[in-house]
């Protein structure tokens, strides 16, 4: 019988939307007393909303870069551009409700791949104007409150919660692009596909995706579990091991992740549990397939 490879493990996969959107707000310090000077502003927010949505995508427009970036040189698409302010009223909405749900984690994160050029239309937008409309949002909503004659001191503990909760928002987006930006980074294309759960919890049978010359299995598995997070709970155990600092006396624990207990990773066609495990070497074309216990 074939013996059992024992390099089955991940290292250094980054930080899961919910845990790093928690994280965030912890240590931006959006408080209670930032969520109520908030909500005392969100009727004078909202009144404004129509305008703030609609004022955005006709500054977009006016503005050759990204008229350009949104295939609008000679003007808007209307299904598009109907799209487009349908996405960002949602968004809008959640923000105005100050969601800070776990659903809203994954919700960023998903807008910040769709921005990496991965959502419906394959639009890349780069991260210059998505850091830049989050700068206009909040001049927009402290020009909103002045406009009202909200006081100061309503306005300047307001817009301090409003700042924070909107820079974490932008964190979020910013690793969802970069998560997808890293699965396209390599000269070598491959393939991931899907069976069973997995194509349920992907949401899709196959991903295109790209390594460097010499990346291994562990590698593209790595950006595969960083662009889908939410599988890890499925497909991935997570142990602890310990690594000795050179500076420090205590022994560091250092997350690992591992395959659960029927989980199969397969190149082209052959199980890597018996044949060279996460550190194998892979080629141009390469396919890796996924199947959960039981196939």
């Amino acid at each position: 019988m074939a013996e059992r490879s024992p390099t089955l493990e991940l290292h250094d996969l980054a930080p899961e939307p919910i845990q790093e959107w928690q994280r965030m707000l912890q240590f931006v310090g959006l408080n209670r007393d930032d969520r109520q000077a908030m909500a005392g502003t969100v009727e004078t927010l909202l009144q404004r909303a129509p305008e703030l949505v609609i004022g955005t995508y006709d500054y977009l427009l006016s503005v050759p870069e990204t008229a350009v970036i949104l295939g609008w040189e000679s003007g808007a698409d209307e299904a598009h551009l109907a799209e487009r302010r349908r996405f960002f009223a949602v968004w809008l909405s959640r923000t105005l409700g100050i969601d800070t749900s776990d659903e809203f984690a994954h919700y960023l994160f998903r807008a910040g791949k769709y921005h990496a050029g991965h959502g419906p239309r394959h639009i890349h937008t780069p991260p210059t104007y998505v850091t830049g409309s989050i700068g206009l949002v909040q001049a927009a909503f402290a020009r909103y409150m002045q406009e009202a004659s909200l006081p100061g001191h309503i306005i300047a503990p307001a817009m301090a919660g409003w700042s924070k909760y909107l820079n974490v928002q932008l964190h979020l987006m910013l690793t969802g692009y970069q998560a997808a930006r890293d699965l396209d980074q390599g000269n070598l294309p491959v393939k991931l596909t899907f069976f069973g759960r997995m194509r349920t919890i992907v949401g899709e049978q196959k991903l295109a995706a790209h390594v460097e010359a010499g990346a291994t299995a562990g590698d593209l598995l790595r950006k595969f579990f960083n662009y889908h997070p939410q599988a890890r709970a499925t497909a991935l155990e997570r142990v602890w091991h310990t690594e000795e600092e050179s500076d420090s006396l205590w022994l560091e624990p250092i997350p690992v992740y591992k395959p659960q207990w029927g989980w199969r990773v397969l190149r082209n066609g052959r199980d890597l549990s018996y044949n060279g495990g996460f550190t194998t070497p892979l080629n141009a074309h390469d396919t890796i397939a996924i199947f959960p216990p039981g196939r």
